[in-house]
């Protein structure tokens, strides 16, 4: 019943995001491939061959010969293969949010037929697949796990804006719910993924790998954030200490900052919604998380501080923020931390301009309510702070960013990406 060839699967990727499109892209590149996405304007652009996200040049979705586009769910039914690459956000409550993943299984399995394979991509908790999912699938569609359609998870590890690990560099962790099927979801990717894949024991192994990465990092940059602090009351140059720290072979290259975007500042929740559910309080891993949501207000603390200290009457002062995406040289702006430094020196009755050439105005509109300046106003501010380190900003001359502010104005570098001598203030 189950095919095992995987030149002859037809594979639909379903959402065409971030994740979605670079894998059917790459798929499409040797086969057919059916790129389903709800979002209509989404997929009218990519028709035009415009990717928003910025992830997949023109000259590649022309490459990809073999893939088409639809948002019409009853397409599906002509796939045999689905590779779910939804969102997995959190709620306000800091929950998981399965509401993507549910509503895409649901699609699924009103197409479902004896024979399919649904694998999932997006970030989830161990158990998700095969707890939540799974019986969705059945329920709609009719059919059996593991009798008549079958699954697999192989987590997605794309780098939103990082032009040099592009998916086919990146090895692939793959996974099936019976050893047949997990040696035919290792075989499809291995297509596409020249770095090679790593087949895991299980479906929960794979997601509990994937959720664990992004928890390491989360950490790390937990661990700097603390250090950065400390190191600000002692007045030792961070920067200064991590390259100094960084000569020795085996320490982590990780920086202070914010922690936004939809992986890093949102999948240790998922870990820590499990550990809870299992009867085990994770402690360090939230102590990590609380750091880090508070990094916007420790900015806007030690930027009001030096304010103050220059004489700048702070309820009156004008800021320009420069840099609203989740991170460099990335239009996406879900989840970003930078909102944090805005609303908390809005708090502070401070006027706050926001500038980023990589930022859709519309979207940041119509997501924070923020009308995006074109241009910084020379001489104009009593505080400038530089929150994410675009290209754009980093070819700039250090000066001009002091010549954005008044003659007793504070530059804040939270990237530590200018000289030490063009900023008042860093992580």
């Amino acid at each position: 019943m189950l095919d095992t060839n995987p030149k002859s699967r037809k594979i639909a990727v379903i959402g065409l995001g971030y994740v979605g499109l670079p894998l059917a892209v790459a798929f499409g590149k040797i086969g057919p491939v059916m790129g389903f996405d709800i979002n209509a304007p989404r997929i009218d652009a990519l028709r035009a061959g415009e990717d928003a996200t910025l992830e997949v040049e023109p000259e590649d979705l022309i490459a990809a010969k073999g893939l088409t586009f639809s948002t019409e769910a009853t397409d599906l039914a002509e796939c045999d293969t689905y590779i779910v690459t939804v969102p997995t956000p959190i709620t306000a409550g800091r929950q998981p949010d399965l509401t993507p993943l549910l509503s895409a299984s649901e699609t699924i399995g009103r197409v479902l037929k004896p024979g399919d394979l649904v694998i999932y991509e997006s970030t989830v908790y161990p158990g998700a697949t095969e707890e939540d999912c799974v019986p969705v699938l059945e329920q709609v569609s009719g059919l059996r796990f593991n009798k008549d359609f079958f699954a697999g998870y192989s987590p997605e590890r794309i780098n939103p804006g990082d032009k040099t690990h592009r998916i086919s560099d990146i090895c692939k962790v793959t996974s099936g719910s019976t050893p047949e099927v997990a040696d035919l979801v290792d075989a499809l990717y291995a297509q596409i993924i020249s770095a090679g894949t790593h087949k895991a024991e299980s479906i929960r192994v794979a997601e509990a790998a994937k959720v664990i990465e992004n928890t390491q990092r989360d950490l790390n940059i937990a661990l700097v954030n603390e250090l950065a602090m400390i190191f600000g009351r002692m007045d030792i140059d961070t920067d200064a200490v991590l390259r100094a720290a960084g000569t020795k072979w085996n320490f982590l290259p990780f920086r202070p900052g914010l922690v936004g975007g939809h992986c890093i500042g949102v999948d240790p929740y998922y870990l820590t919604y499990k550990a809870e559910a299992v009867g085990h309080h994770p402690q360090i891993i939230l102590a990590g998380r609380r750091l880090n949501d508070r990094m916007g207000s420790y900015v806007v603390s030690q930027l009001v501080k030096q304010m103050a200290r220059n004489g700048i009457n702070v309820g009156a002062a004008r800021v320009l923020v420069m840099g609203l995406t989740f991170k460099e040289n990335c239009p996406d702006l879900r989840n970003t931390r930078v909102i944090d430094i805005i609303k908390e020196l809005q708090s502070y009755g401070v006027s706050v301009d926001v500038h980023d050439p990589h930022a859709d105005p519309k979207a940041a509109e119509a997501e924070y309510g923020l009308s995006l300046v074109d241009q910084p106003h020379q001489g104009a501010y009593d505080g400038v702070v530089l929150a994410v380190a675009h290209q754009e900003y980093q070819r700039l001359d250090p000066a001009q960013f002091r010549s954005y502010g008044k003659e007793n104005s504070v530059v804040f570098d939270i990237k530590s990406c200018l000289p030490r001598n063009a900023s008042d203030l860093r992580l």
